[in-house]
């Protein structure tokens, strides 16, 4: 069931030296490109990157909590064409947690590492400096990347009494009973 997938998922930073299959990127590519968005506008494009070379350079896009994807096998870098909709955010979003839940289901660990909004240093945007770096067009913002393989970490589920019931209301804020 999709529910155990939800529990048993965790962000996987390590990665193990084998590389991903390029059927697993094939069903990686088809789930991204079949995320729903607002009004089908699909304002998102894909970068798929497996050379460690990349991989690397990507890994120095922010001063920190993007190193591991030096050690990744895959990524994919979300990015969206800010002139189809102004739910360009929501959309790439969508589609890097349709990344997130594929990679799970077909043995992969990944992680998010956020780009839109985060600095690469004091004089360029992380999205500047990813841009640059996969000379993607004018016009088109780089909203995440998504770092995959397989895994060389084990994490425990989380546990259900860890998750934040308090969180939840029923039928008006605040009201904690069904």
């Amino acid at each position: 069931m999709f529910i155990d997938l939800l529990r048993s998922r965790r962000s996987v930073r390590k990665y193990q030296e084998k590389p991903v299959e390029a059927e697993k990127v094939d069903l990686l590519i088809e789930a991204a490109l079949r995320a729903f968005s607002s009004h089908n506008s699909q304002p998102w494009e894909f970068v798929v990157v497996t050379d460690p070379e990349m991989l690397s350079r990507l890994a120095k896009a922010r001063p920190s909590g993007s190193t591991f994807l030096e050690n990744a096998k895959l990524a994919f870098v979300v990015c969206a064409d800010i002139a189809k909709t102004d739910l360009w955010v929501e959309n790439a979003s969508i589609a890097a947690t349709i990344l997130h839940l594929t990679a799970a289901d077909i043995g992969l660990g990944s992680c998010w590492v956020q780009i839109r909004t985060r600095d690469h240093d004091s004089q360029k945007s992380a999205s500047a400096y990813v841009a640059e770096l996969l000379n993607l067009r004018e016009g088109l913002e780089v909203e995440s990347i998504i770092s995959m393989g397989y895994p060389a970490e084990n994490k425990a589920p989380r546990p259900a009494e860890s998750l934040s019931m308090g969180k939840i209301s029923f039928e008006k804020y605040g009201q904690k009973s069904k």
